[in-house]
């Protein structure tokens, strides 16, 4: 099992070097395989994951070095158009004016964004038996007409409602705001930088309600939720109540099962992406492509709180650059 662990940044951050080392050469070697140096930057949703690619990929390509950073979804793509970066991580749809601008995108995984609040609301209990439907949510997130508990449900508490946004350009707001036909300019409530962050800020309020990414919900190592945050249930059918086949939030293999077999829904389940320049004809850049689309690398990934492509879409986006 290759599990890699989330790092646990506070607020305050503004992105994380994984390495920073000194350019080296473009090249290969039968010996050594690729040498050269692959910047990446963008969306916390990748940024474990991508790192332990990159350490994988090091065992065979011992020469290449990484600098890899996560700033979120829209510094990645930000950066990777205006050359900052070989690779931007981006956790949303791509905007036509940036396929205009000659962005690639190219599908590696898929996972989702979670509505989260913190178990110790007076309402756990009736809130994971009821669940909150999309209007509901809707109402917290977007119209803000519910500015209690109470106010959604007369069983609920009527301490007040902390409502809990991202601050930066970020695929999971992106992604959550679409659940609602908005963007994410149309998310209400108190702005914090990065899923860390937010994580950290439903955590220290027992009134809470945001969202994050599946790996900043669920620990690892014991596959439930980590300490003070919780998931709140999506009730889909809107009748009131979690059914069985809506109850898929007590571990993370039966999140991420939901999450493969649709049962959960898109969005805020999503794709994730590295995005290139389409006039990036790096033959290393396209090497390790290749290397975290191969069926060993993608077997990571359900492990590691996020869901592999299957054989049709691996081939997909090999295509695009046609390493088949």
């Amino acid at each position: 099992m290759r599990i890699v662990y989330i790092l646990k940044i506070s607020i305050a951050f503004v992105l994380v070097a994984y390495s920073c080392a000194p350019k080296v050469k473009e090249g290969y070697d039968a010996k050594n395989g690729y040498r050269g140096n692959i910047s990446i930057s963008g969306a916390f949703a990748l940024y474990p994951i991508v790192v332990l690619w990159s350490e994988d990929f090091k065992k065979v390509h011992p020469q290449v070095r990484f600098n890899i950073s996560a700033g979120g979804a829209g510094k990645g793509i930000a950066d990777v158009l205006t050359d900052m970066v070989d690779i931007g991580l981006v956790s949303r749809d791509l905007h036509p004016q940036e396929i205009d601008k000659g962005a690639l995108p190219i599908f590696v995984a898929k996972d989702a964004v979670l509505a989260t609040f913190n178990p110790n609301n007076p309402n756990t209990k009736l809130l994971q038996q009821r669940g909150l439907t999309r209007e509901e949510l809707s109402g917290i997130f977007v119209e803000q007409k519910y500015k209690t508990w109470k106010a959604i449900d007369p069983a609920f508490s009527d301490d007040g409602i902390g409502i809990y946004v991202r601050s930066d350009a970020a695929g999971a707001a992106e992604t959550w705001a679409k659940f609602f036909g908005e963007s994410q300019e149309g998310l209400k409530g108190v702005g914090i930088f990065g899923d860390p962050g937010l994580a950290q800020a439903i955590k220290d309020n027992k009134f809470a309600i945001g969202f994050n990414n599946i790996n900043y919900v669920y620990d690892l190592n014991t596959s439930h939720t980590t300490d003070n945050i919780a998931v709140v249930p999506i009730d889909i059918d809107r009748n009131g109540t979690i059914d069985p086949e809506e109850q898929f939030y007590g571990t993370l293999e039966e999140l991420t099962d939901a999450v493969a077999t649709h049962k959960y829904p898109s969005p805020p389940s999503r794709e994730l992406t590295f995005v290139i320049r389409k006039d990036n004809n790096s033959p290393l850049i396209k090497e390790f492509i290749r290397f975290i689309l191969d069926k060993e690398q993608q077997g990571y990934l359900l492990e590691n709180g996020y869901v592999p492509l299957n054989e049709e879409q691996r081939a997909a986006e090999l295509n695009k650059l046609n390493l088949n």
